[in-house]
This record gives structure tokens, C-alpha cells and sequence, in this order.
């Protein structure tokens, strides 16, 4: 079984795992919507909400045939599976083929490092010392490296992750810890 990248009306990708967990078996098929908690202020009051990490986007994990393929075309809200021409493989139909790409599984394998069970990434705790960043707990504990930039002030930090052959900044909560 790989992974796959469905891509879906923005918006709707609970609605659409939520169909697909319906009509199909968790054997065959299983999806997640990846999501991420982060702190936001509004009217001098700290709030905490969850966000979809990639809008517009589903992943699957399936052995994919026309049959998978096809059903997934007539789900309401989904567009299609994302293709990056690098790691595709051909589905073949009696009239048509269809070229599609999996998502390698070192990209699957770091985003799934991050998330928890409920496939949110959490908080974490960091301290700054000399412009460094040390994370000391939370899920980019031990993954500094990927932190490209932070922002004490929103309590964020942007992570550099690889989804589909290219490299992706997103937004993740990260609280500044005092020594």
C-alpha cells in the first residue's frame, strides 16, 4: 500500500474522509486530513485552533487500481490525485490510461514523525539561545533542522517539509519557553 494526495474542494476534506470512510473498507483504503494546532491572538486573548495543514488536500493510503481510482473520481467535492510526473505509475482501463504519483515514503515517514494519533502536530516548548532555536519538547523535538523561521510574536514557527517533489513552508505552534 502507498500513499496518495487527493486533492479536494478547499474546505472539505473532513466531508470527504468522512465519505470515504464510509464506503470503503479501512483494509483497502485509509485517509487523513493532517492537521496542526496553533495559538492564535484575538482582542488580547490567547486561543488555540486547529488548522488543516494542506488545504485542498487528503492523503490515502491504498493499493491503487482502476476500480479505487474510479470510485474516488465520483466522491463528491474530489478534483483528482495529484501527479508530480517524477515517481508516477499508469493505471490502465480498457479505454483509457491514467498516470498517477505516489508520495515517496521518506516524505510520508518525517510528516508522520510529527503528527500525534488524532494526526494533528501539537505544540511544542523551544528555547532561544544566540539566535538558535533548542527545542525541548513536542513533536520538532530532535527536528530543529527543518525550523526555518521563527515568530515569537504569533508563538510560530515555519517548518520546511517536502510533499510531492517540493519543498513546503507551514506555519506550526511553537511556544517560546523561558530558561
Amino acid at each position: 500500500m502507498k500513499w496518495y494526495a487527493l486533492s479536494v474542494e478547499t474546505g472539505c476534506e473532513e466531508l470527504v474522509r468522512a465519505i470515504i470512510c464510509r464506503d470503503f473498507d479501512p483494509s483497502i483504503l485509509h485517509a487523513i486530513v493532517p492537521k496542526r494546532r496553533l495559538c492564535e491572538k484575538k482582542q488580547g486573548h490567547i486561543h488555540y485552533v486547529v488548522k488543516t495543514m494542506f488545504p485542498g488536500y487528503l492523503l490515502i493510503r491504498t493499493t491503487m487500481n482502476t476500480k479505487t481510482y474510479y470510485k474516488l473520481q465520483e466522491i463528491p467535492k474530489v478534483y483528482s490525485i495529484l501527479n508530480n510526473f517524477q515517481t508516477q505509475h499508469k493505471i490502465y482501463n480498457s479505454d483509457d490510461i491514467v498516470s498517477i504519483s505516489n508520495i515517496p515514503e521518506e516524505e510520508v515517514s518525517i510528516l508522520f514523525q510529527l503528527l500525534d494519533r488524532n494526526h494533528i502536530i501539537n505544540l511544542s516548548g523551544a528555547i532561544v539561545i544566540n539566535s538558535r532555536v533548542q527545542v525541548k519538547c513536542g513533536p520538532l523535538k530532535g527536528m530543529e533542522g527543518i525550523i526555518r523561521k521563527l515568530d515569537k510574536r504569533k508563538n510560530r514557527a515555519k517548518i520546511s517539509l517536502s510533499f510531492l517533489g517540493s519543498e513546503r513552508l507551514i506555519d506550526v505552534g511553537l511556544e517560546i519557553l523561558h530558561q
